[in-house]
């Protein structure tokens, strides 16, 4: 196989960077609670559900809550995070990732979202892709988060592909060891120290395209972008 049949994208951090209004929302939640949380702890959270993400919050500060209370605290965040991501345009999305899909769509290399957040689809509206995405799995349709691969084998079998014909873009390493767990190739898109255990690491989608994936289908030497 020279190319794989399908990409499916994580959304935030590979297709819009919502990193700032979660770490606002998350922040928000943490000083309710009287826990110290940082830029670096939010990193923890990425790719994990928004329930999972409120009780890491809480272990921090080693607080218990009910499940009843810690969704009461999630549903908040949601509403500042919400508040703040409607006001995103196609001026939000990252660079690189319009060509590349455009790239993907002229080889007939069919695309998908594998994405925890339930707020998918308020994104992709407001940046103008809702109509994009052949496929969309998202938090309101999978009941475990990453690092278990069920968004991704959704996402390939609602494809109608087996999973290494597909390959993952994520940023988070909850993702790419999700993607792997999957049996799925992965590109990370952020730091290689990070994401090392992606098959190769970009800082951006503007420096992959359909010779990338070739080579990255046929073993070849893939150079770190």
């Amino acid at each position: 196989m020279s190319l794989p049949k399908a990409c499916i994208f994580d959304l935030d951090g590979v297709i819009v960077d919502t990193v700032p209004a979660h770490y606002t929302a998350w922040k928000a939640m943490a000083e309710e609670v009287g826990v110290d949380f940082d830029e670096k702890e939010n990193e923890n959270l990425k790719g994990v559900s928004r329930f999972e993400s409120m009780k890491h919050i809480l272990s921090l500060g080693n607080i218990e809550k009910t499940d009843d209370e810690v969704n009461a605290y999630t549903e908040r965040k949601n509403a500042i995070y919400v508040d703040i991501i409607s006001s995103m345009t196609p001026a939000d999305i990252l660079p690189g990732v319009v060509e590349f899909i455009d790239k993907l769509k002229a080889n007939n290399i069919a695309i998908a979202i594998g994405s925890a957040s339930k707020n998918t689809p308020v994104i992709l509206k407001c940046v103008g892709l809702d109509k994009v995405f052949k496929v969309i799995v998202d938090g309101n349709q999978i009941t475990k988060s990453k690092p278990n691969p069920e968004v991704f084998l959704k996402g390939a079998e609602q494809l109608g592909f087996a999973p290494d014909e597909c390959v993952v873009l994520e940023d988070a390493i909850s993702g790419v060891k999700a993607a792997k767990a999957g049996g799925m190739k992965c590109i990370g898109v952020g730091h290689p120290e990070v994401l090392s255990e992606a098959d190769i690491v970009v800082d951006d989608l503007t420096s992959v395209d359909i010779d990338f994936l070739k080579a990255l289908y046929s073993n070849e030497e893939l150079h770190q972008a």
